[in-house]
Formats: C-alpha cells, sequence, structure tokens
C-alpha cells in the first residue's frame, strides 16, 4: 500500500498578450488559467495532473485543497477506484458541488495514476493495457479564431506546413461569415485537408439550419458543439438538418451525463476531457461505454501539457480511439514552459505516447509560484 499523505492544488494564469487573443464562440481570450494538482505518497512518491480550471481556477483548486483533500487522505494512491467512488458517493451522487467536484477530482485521480505508473516504472499507456501506436492529431485549442478568410488561411497553410492534414476552425460567429471562412480555407486546400468545426455553442438553432446544408457541400468532417451542454432538444432537431456529425462531450461529466448523450443518437462524436469528466478513471469507462455502441472518443484537451500528453496515452489504449486535439496556439506557457515536451508531431501528422514513467512530463514548479492566478473572466 501506498498511502496519499498530501494533496495540492495550484491554480495559476498569464495574461495573452494583445496580438495573441483570439475570439471564439464565447468571447475573446484575454488570458490562460490552469489548476495543477500534486499528489505526495508515504514514500516519497509524486503524481501531478490537471483539473480543468472551469474559468475559476481558485475556486477548483479551493475545492480541492480543502474538501476532496480531506476526503481522501490517508487512502491507497494505487486506488483509483476507490479513490473515485469515495468522491462520487461524498460529494457528486448526493448535493454535492457538481460538475464542480467532477473537475476537482480530475486532477486528482490523473495525478494517482501518474503515480501507479511511477511506482511500477511503466508509462500510462502499459498501465492501462495499450501500445504505442501513432494517434491522428488535428490542430486545435484556443487558436484558427475569427479572422478575415484571407489571414485564416495563411495560419492554416502555416499549420499544414507543420504537419497537420485536420485543423478544427471556429464558427458560432454569424452564418454567413463562418461559411466564409470555411468556404475560403476548402477553396485553399481542397479535399485532402480534413476541416472540422467548433461553435463553442455560439449558435441557436435557425443558425444550424442555415449552414447545415452547405457545411456538407463544403465536407466538414463536425460541427462541434453547437449548443450549450444541457440543451439536448436542440441537438436532436439539428441533427435532422444534414448529414454532418455533431460533436459534444467536453462539458459534459461522468459516464452518467454520457449515457443520455449516447442514448438520444443525436451526437455521433463523443468528445470527454480527461481534466474534466472525472479523470483518467472515468474516461476509460466512458470509452467502453461508447465502444459498445460503435462511437469514436475523440478527447477535449486542456491547458496543460498534463492533461495533453496523459490523452494521448488514454488514446494509445482504447479501441475506438479518434484524433488528439493538438493545441497549436501561439502563446500557452502551460505547454511550452510549466512542463517538458508533452508530444511531438510526426510527418504523417500524429503523435505517439511518451516512454518515461506515468504521464511522462516533467513539471516546474517554480513556473507555478511566478504565475499566481489572475482573478477574473478568461474570455471577454
Amino acid at each position: 500500500m501506498e498511502r496519499i499523505v498530501d494533496i495540492v492544488a495550484y491554480p495559476t494564469s498569464f495574461p495573452l498578450p494583445q496580438n495573441a487573443t483570439v475570439q471564439l464562440g464565447i468571447g475573446r481570450a484575454v488570458k490562460r488559467d490552469a489548476v495543477v494538482v500534486k499528489v505526495h505518497t508515504e514514500n516519497g512518491l509524486i503524481g501531478y495532473g490537471e483539473s480543468h480550471h472551469a474559468r475559476a481556477p481558485g475556486t477548483v483548486a479551493h475545492v480541492v485543497n480543502t474538501t476532496l483533500r480531506q476526503l481522501v487522505l490517508g487512502m491507497n494512491a494505487f486506488d483509483t477506484t476507490g479513490v473515485w467512488e469515495r468522491v462520487y458517493t461524498m460529494q457528486l451522487q448526493s448535493h454535492g458541488l457538481g460538475a464542480g467536484a467532477a473537475i476537482a477530482l480530475s486532477g486528482i485521480d490523473m495525478a494517482l495514476w501518474d503515480i501507479r505508473g511511477k511506482a511500477s516504472g511503466w508509462p500510462l499507456y502499459k498501465l492501462l493495457g495499450g501500445s504505442a501506436q501513432p494517434i491522428p492529431a488535428y490542430a486545435g485549442g484556443v487558436s484558427l479564431g475569427y479572422q478575415a478568410p484571407e489571414h485564416l488561411v495563411e495560419e492554416v497553410r502555416a499549420l499544414t506546413e507543420l504537419g497537420y492534414s485536420a485543423v478544427k476552425l471556429r464558427v458560432g460567429d454569424t452564418p454567413q461569415r463562418d461559411l466564409e471562412r470555411v468556404q475560403a480555407v476548402r477553396a485553399a486546400f481542397g479535399p485532402d485537408l480534413t476541416l472540422l468545426v467548433d461553435a463553442n455553442t455560439g449558435y441557436c438553432l435557425e443558425d444550424v439550419r442555415q449552414v447545415m446544408s452547405r457545411f456538407d457541400e463544403l465536407a466538414v468532417g463536425w460541427l462541434e458543439e453547437p449548443f450549450a451542454a444541457h440543451d439536448y432538444r436542440s441537438y436532436a432537431t439539428a441533427a435532422t438538418f444534414g448529414h454532418i456529425p455533431l460533436a459534444a462531450g467536453e462539458n459534459h461529466y461522468t459516464r452518467f451525463e454520457f449515457v443520455r448523450l449516447i442514448e438520444d443518437g443525436a451526437i455521433r462524436i463523443l468528445q470527454p476531457d480527461l481534466s474534466k469528466t472525472g479523470g483518467v478513471t472515468e474516461a476509460l469507462r466512458i470509452a467502453a461505454l461508447a465502444s459498445a455502441w460503435k462511437l469514436p472518443i475523440h478527447p477535449h484537451t486542456s491547458m496543460t501539457g498534463i492533461n495533453m500528453a496523459a490523452t494521448i496515452h488514454f488514446l494509445a489504449a482504447i479501441n475506438n480511439a479518434g484524433y488528439f486535439e493538438a493545441d497549436v496556439s501561439q502563446n500557452n506557457l502551460f505547454r511550452d514552459e510549466l512542463v517538458s515536451t508533452p508530444y511531438r508531431l510526426d510527418a504523417k501528422g500524429c503523435v505517439l505516447p511518451l516512454e518515461k514513467p506515468g504521464i511522462g512530463v516533467e513539471v516546474d514548479e517554480d513556473f507555478l509560484s511566478v504565475h499566481p492566478v489572475i482573478e477574473g473572466p478568461g474570455y471577454v
């Protein structure tokens, strides 16, 4: 047994330079937030995980540092199922924090899997029963936002030169401007480039009615989150407007919410986020549930290289793995400075899981001390 003796969550932020802000369906990004979770064991093992910031990183960290920490101190760090079940029982299934507790638990769970890998000497993908298979990646993250079509084409061109053969464009502006941008990229790169689009909940039903047939003609691979996560009725209606798969899941928490997502049949691309939905433990359950319905998993990845690396391990270990969402934003210190390199893109546009024990990234805690949380909204 390897007992948990301490858990610390670090909320962290950095402002975006004015020339690096990106306009999305949820607003203009003005800063980046994250929550890094560190778990200590009695014999000196340390694991790192990431809880999504939930646009309130100080609050998420406080939940980890107070309530959840007290619930799981002294438990066996290798008992990821037991830790998950205790938090679920005490905070999720009754009148606890719901999504907030799921997000906070995600970072703890990820850190415990990091510890299990380090204790065994195995990289996470091997621990999960996977193999070092190449995972196709698309260019995503906080990038490819609202801009003049010619400028968007140049941003995409730079990404294709890096090796990406799939990109995700941001829509949810207006149907007309969205179509102009998507059409410009398709015209510039032809049929060999896979085009995906993400509305960031910025559409109404009439917007989707206007764009869906044109997206069909432009061979768009999926339309992601046109509506809020809970708006199941609109998703069901929009699914009748065309042939493009609807994608969602980054804002659905635990396998229990994915049950409805799957059974409704409107959403065919599932996108759980390991730093939101309940960590590695719960993402594996969601993947197994989706596999029974022959549905692919294309995870949403979050702010730091911890989640990015963990997501690649996860994809290398499930039988219904889809794309890895590569963060191609130009100014992500959480990817470039907080951690060691979380992934590399090969010549075929694929990534491989890291081979070091656990998640495989090293965390610079000095970065956390010089980048404290910045209060206020991340999108305006």
